[in-house]
């Protein structure tokens, strides 16, 4: 069933787990997440990272596909705009059925962040649809990561000032491929949550231990993104096979094959955040 980012954010604070946001870059992503949460009968949202992801295929494609395994699932499933840039961007996936939305106003200065959120805001509450965004930075070096963590007076008075659902917050994650173990200011956390009262969400959740999620989940994390190791899992599980293939390989077979290890990557994901 489709709901809302703040529904699915609120089974997972009265459940004290976190749901995985898994983003999808096509039909086997999709199927792939669908079947591990449902599997496990546990919420889950399907994100599209338009910014990094539309070079492999549209929005407008891939969203109404999205909105429909939603709506047919047998769990509670919120379909998320990831790192929404633009209002043009926002305003379309609110009109094809997209149930949340992140506006990404990181980079600008504090004041116009806050102008342009509240505008999304304004906008997206009008149709019950809600809205996570961000204040700090996780971007992708972590020499510069910690110049960028999220204060937790900060916080509040972004949450104040825009009325979201849901705060993206940098407290030592990054997006992509570790380079080093990630050094995680869990703490910083708890103290963020406790100020804005507001679902926290981890950006760049690939590559974190089991037992650094249970950590953050326990200090008020509910939405964590995840999706690069899974790509990564999916593609060396497709490059063993081929490399071991005795007879020709099919395209059907490479995706059928990407498709389970997503799937496999999914389930066990879900139940480390679920605290199966």
């Amino acid at each position: 069933m489709l709901v809302s980012l703040k529904t699915i954010l609120g089974i997972a604070e009265a459940k004290q787990i976190a749901v995985g946001a898994f983003n999808v870059t096509g039909l086997e992503g999709i199927r792939a997440v669908i079947e591990a949460a449902e599997s496990l009968q546990q919420p889950v949202i399907l994100q599209f990272a338009n910014s990094a992801h539309n070079m492999y295929i549209p929005l407008d494609m891939i969203g109404p596909i999205m909105v429909e395994f939603a709506e047919r699932s047998s769990v509670p499933v919120c379909v998320h705009l990831d790192h929404g840039n633009s209002f043009d961007e926002i305003s379309a996936a609110i009109d094809m059925g997209f149930s949340g939305v992140m506006y990404d106003g990181s980079a600008l200065p504090y004041e116009e962040n806050v102008a342009n959120t509240r505008a999304v805001v304004e906008i997206s509450h009008k149709y019950g649809i809600s809205v996570e965004a961000e204040i700090g930075s996780m971007g992708n070096d972590e020499a510069q990561l910690k110049s960028c963590y999220t204060e937790p007076e900060d916080a509040a008075r972004f949450v104040e000032d825009t009325d979201i659902d849901a705060l993206a917050c940098s407290f030592g994650t990054v997006h992509g491929i570790y380079l080093s173990a990630p050094k995680l200011d869990i703490e910083r956390i708890g103290h963020i949550k406790e100020r804005c009262n507001r679902p926290i969400v981890m950006h760049g959740g690939s590559g974190i231990s089991d037992e650094d999620f249970r950590r953050c989940i326990k200090e008020g994390v509910r939405k964590i993104n995840f999706y690069t190791y899974a790509a990564k899992y999916a593609g060396d599980a497709v490059r063993d096979s081929i490399i071991h293939a005795e007879e020709n390989v099919y395209f059907h077979d490479i995706a059928a094959i990407a498709m389970n290890s997503m799937t496999d990557t999914y389930k066990k994901t879900i139940k480390v955040f679920s605290n199966l």
